[in-house]
């Protein structure tokens, strides 16, 4: 099988997981980035606060979101861009827990996504003081970027999976976990964590 995968990486306008505000998705195919998409979110009602922290990292507005799509709206062209393929994420854990509870709070079903983190292929990869995305992309040859930009942060992850593949050989994402000790989760049990992208 190709390398092939999505990387996805959610901003979140509060501290709450459900909260999404905007998303950034890139389609690997064959080891390269072949699409890319990116869009606001307006949250949840209920989770729809905009905490200063929150905006501070990202820089998204209360204001901005005011047209943009719901989640009920928009969750279909995600997961229409990513299909069935493995989502990949800068602590994935987090960023499914996003889809996870922004599908709850809008009570639809979550899909059933396998994922594989690129925090944990970083750290099995290269030696660094620190793998926050930045770095570990900068590692992996990706140039500067604005970090907390959804579509950036995902291209960026993109990257170190790309660079991790080709630096072990690995033909495809499970090749890739294998080779470097870490797991491609299943959906059933996929644990939130928390956020240190």
């Amino acid at each position: 099988m190709p390398l092939d995968f999505t990387a996805i990486d959610f901003e979140t306008a509060n501290s709450s997981p459900a909260s999404a505000c905007s998303v950034g998705l890139v389609r690997v195919r064959g080891g390269e980035v072949v699409a890319t998409a990116g869009w606001l979110i307006r949250p949840p009602v209920g989770h729809d606060t905009f905490q200063e922290w929150n905006v501070r990292i990202h820089g998204i507005q209360p204001e901005d979101v005011i047209g943009a799509r719901s989640w009920e709206q928009q969750l279909d062209d995600l997961t229409g861009f990513a299909g069935s393929d493995v989502l990949v994420a800068h602590n994935a854990g987090f960023d499914l827990n996003v889809l996870r509870r922004a599908c709850e709070a809008t009570d639809l079903d979550a899909p059933p996504y396998r994922s594989l983190c690129s925090l944990a292929v970083a750290r099995k990869t290269y030696r660094l003081e620190s793998y926050r995305l930045p770095k570990a992309a900068e590692a992996a040859g990706f140039g500067a970027f604005p970090h907390h930009d959804a579509l950036a942060d995902a291209r960026a992850c993109a990257q170190i999976v790309i660079d991790a593949a080709r630096r072990v050989g690995a033909a495809d994402v499970d090749a890739l976990a294998k080779a470097v000790g870490v797991h491609v989760t299943p959906a059933s049990t996929m644990v939130p964590e928390r956020a240190v992208a």
